[in-house]
This record gives C-alpha cells, sequence and structure tokens, in this order.
C-alpha cells in the first residue's frame, strides 16, 4: 500500500492537493484525528480491503495535543512497513489572508479573541511537528490551482520513491527566495542580457539569451561548480532517506540568468542519471 499524509497550512492548498491524488486513483480521508491513523491503516492493509493508495490528510482541525504525536507516529508506520510520504503545504501570511478573505471561510482557529492574522501565526507554531517531519514541502505562495495541481502530480505521482529527486527552481530575488528551497544560488553576479536591447524582452529559454550567455566564462563556471555540488553531496542526501532536493537559483527577475542555469544544470543532471524536475517560478507566473 502507498500512503500519502497531506498536511499544511489553512488555505495553502490542501483540499486542492487531496482532490488531485483522488483523480489519481488515491483513496482520500479529509481531516482524520491522529490518533484513528494507526488503526485505518491496520484495517486498511488487510487483503480483503485492497487499498493500493492512500492519501490523508491532518491538519489544525485536529487538538493540539493530537498533532504532538505525530513524530511517533511516523515510526509507528514505519514499522508497518508502508510506503509512505509526509507532504506538507505552506504560504504567506499575507497570501493566506488574502483567499481567506475572497472566500469568505473561517479559520479553522479563529474565534472572537483572535483575529486571522493571529489564527495563521497560531496554526503555524502548532503545525510544526508535522512541518519538521515532511518529506516534501510546497510553498503555494506564487502558485494558482492549476500550478499547484501540477506541483502535486510532478512531486507524488512523477516522483520514484527510491533515490533523491532533485528539483531545480528559478526565481527573482525582487519577488521573495522560494520558502521551501533546501540551496539557494545567486546568479545576479552573472552578465545580464536584461540591458541588452534586443535581449531584455526575452527568456532563458529564447536561443538569442542562450547564445549570449554561453559565450560568458562565468556563466559556464558557475553551472559546473552548481552541478559537481550536486554531484558531489546527493549521494549523501539519499543516504539519510531525502526523496527530494529543491535547489534553487535566483537572479533578478527570475526571467533570463537564473532559467538558462537551470537548464543547463538539468541536462547535466539528466545525463548523470539523476532525477530531475523543472520549475521556473517567474515564467509560469505570465
Amino acid at each position: 500500500m502507498k500512503l500519502v499524509i497531506v498536511s499544511g497550512l489553512s488555505g495553502s492548498g490542501k483540499s486542492i492537493a487531496l482532490a488531485t491524488l483522488e483523480d489519481k486513483g488515491y483513496y482520500c480521508i479529509d481531516n482524520l484525528p491522529v490518533f484513528l491513523l494507526e488503526n485505518f491503516l491496520e484495517e486498511a492493509r488487510k487483503p480483503h480491503n485492497r487499498y493500493q493508495k492512500v492519501a490523508v490528510s491532518i491538519d489544525s482541525r485536529n487538538q493540539a495535543n493530537t498533532v504532538q504525536l505525530f513524530p511517533g507516529l511516523l515510526e509507528t508506520i514505519r514499522k508497518l512497513d508502508i510506503e509512505f510520504t509526509t507532504l506538507y503545504l505552506q504560504a504567506e501570511q499575507f497570501v493566506l489572508i488574502n483567499r481567506f478573505r475572497e472566500t469568505r471561510r473561517r479559520h479553522p482557529l479563529s474565534h472572537n479573541d483572535l483575529s486571522l492574522s493571529d489564527a495563521i501565526e497560531e496554526e503555524q507554531r502548532l503545525m510544526n511537528p508535522i512541518a519538521n517531519y515532511a518529506d516534501i514541502i510546497i510553498d503555494t505562495t506564487h502558485m494558482n490551482i492549476h500550478q499547484i495541481r501540477q506541483e502535486i502530480n510532478n512531486r507524488i505521482e512523477k516522483g520514484i520513491s527510491q533515490g533523491c529527486t532533485v528539483r531545480l527552481e528559478s526565481f527573482g530575488f525582487k519577488y521573495g527566495i522560494p520558502a521551501d528551497a533546501d540551496l539557494v544560488f545567486d546568479a545576479r553576479c552573472l552578465p545580464n542580457p536584461y540591458w541588452q536591447t534586443n535581449l531584455c524582452e526575452k527568456t532563458g529559454q529564447d536561443i538569442e539569451v542562450k547564445n549570449f550567455l554561453k559565450s560568458s566564462p562565468e556563466v559556464s563556471q558557475m553551472i559546473e561548480d552548481i552541478f559537481k555540488l550536486l554531484q558531489r553531496w546527493l549521494p549523501l542526501f539519499e543516504k539519510e532517506n531525502r526523496r527530494y532536493l529543491n535547489v534553487a537559483v535566483g537572479c533578478t527577475g527570475g526571467q533570463h540568468r537564473s532559467v538558462y542555469v537551470i537548464e543547463e544544470v538539468a541536462v547535466q543532471l539528466r545525463t548523470d542519471n539523476n532525477k530531475t524536475l523543472i520549475r521556473h517560478r517567474e515564467l509560469s507566473k505570465q
């Protein structure tokens, strides 16, 4: 049986994640109390039930004291010899506030004495025991519904359970560093195509920008250095049972240099037989 535990902050996209997994054939349960999960799994894995893929949502609607039981619960699941992944979704506070205002939904922790912003902060504190043990963390701050669904497909359904998948993401520093990045590289020191009149409206995926950046020894050196670092340390991440390593490369606007560097590093990683996913955060907004 394959199990996905879906958790995260209210308004970050947990319902979208469950719906996406349900479309992929998962038997989905929303807001299962933590203390019932072990009993459910023992029953679900019996031969006559035939549950092959199960997704369970655990969030702040659980009582605070039961959320604290989560780390011990993971050890119990491991003893049951079940293949499982813990997925945690989050977003910046201002985005969560806007989403609640747009949908006019009530935050699970909000009440007369607690404002929406305070409820979000309280939920972040409450959910730390789960966030700290998550295999996959997805920040949906800059994602719409379709992008969240695609990200879930890439990270859960298309991911390979064995080994560590490298997720390469380009971004613009002016829009903030991806919250789920494990490693961050700064490409702002490289020659900037933006200042070339014929290149400023293009991206790092266009041949003219590629040729411009390819001609720079500094660009080639950065690509080589990032690749060699990943090549050197990826086996150790795998040894620690890391399923995903999120690598972010940023430039000023996330249109040219970071896009090109990510694409070139991906080519080398794939040649080296590593599992690699690509996301261009700022280009995906267009």
